[in-house]
């Protein structure tokens, strides 16, 4: 079980930038993302990293959102700027288990969540 806390939530006015934290219990350069759900809404992907690394940003955040990593003490950032009231929601980061089979990698389901942080956004 990977153990996550995710830390830097808050509020700011729109246009505004705020970065996430999450501390991981593993390496977290694969098989890492970043979620979010707004009130009344389900839980939506905001930015996935794949088996090797590769980021697949939301539609709705990119150009805007950043994932990043500090690779020797295991903490995942989310840089957000350009912050809109529609990015309000809790944020979630969430580790997926790496499997390998012969020369391919690939992540399985996101199992291991952190317990959220708040980001609200006013206009």
């Amino acid at each position: 079980q990977v153990h996550l806390a995710e830390s830097g939530g808050g509020s700011v006015q729109a246009g505004g930038s705020l970065s996430l934290s999450c501390e991981v219990s593993r390496d977290t350069s694969y098989c890492m993302g970043w979620f979010r759900q707004a009130p009344g809404k389900v839980r939506e992907r905001v930015v996935v990293t794949n088996a090797y690394g590769t980021p697949t940003y939301a539609a709705s955040v990119r150009g805007r959102f950043t994932i990043s990593h500090e690779h020797a003490q295991n903490i995942l950032y989310l840089h957000m700027n350009n912050l809109t009231p529609g990015d309000t929601a809790i944020y979630y980061c969430a580790a997926a288990d790496l499997a390998q089979f012969g020369g391919s990698r690939w992540c399985k389901e996101y199992n291991s969540w952190g317990q959220g942080t708040q980001v609200t956004v006013s206009s």
